[in-house]
């Protein structure tokens, strides 16, 4: 199982996609500041996970989330986010 995640920086107003394999490690690692890109933007919060089959359809999924304007990123998220 994988996972394309959205998470979202309040105190930036900023989003970051990504996928991974654990969730629950990435989003450790991410406030952690272990990776570069989203060290500054820290803290982190969850704002969308979905889960798919294979790394492919994940990898093709995170491709297409990065590549919508922030407003239609939001709309996404609005559209499949369950609570």
């Amino acid at each position: 199982m994988f996972f394309v995640y959205i998470l979202f920086s309040e105190k930036f107003d900023k989003y970051y996609v990504g996928q991974t394999n654990d969730f629950t490690d990435r989003l450790k690692r991410h406030n952690d500041g272990y990776d570069g890109f989203t060290k500054p933007y820290r803290p982190w919060i969850k704002a969308l996970v979905l889960e798919k089959q294979t790394r492919a359809e994940a990898m093709e999924l995170e491709r297409k989330l990065k590549n919508l304007s922030k407003q239609r990123l939001i709309a996404f998220i609005s559209k499949y986010r369950v609570e």
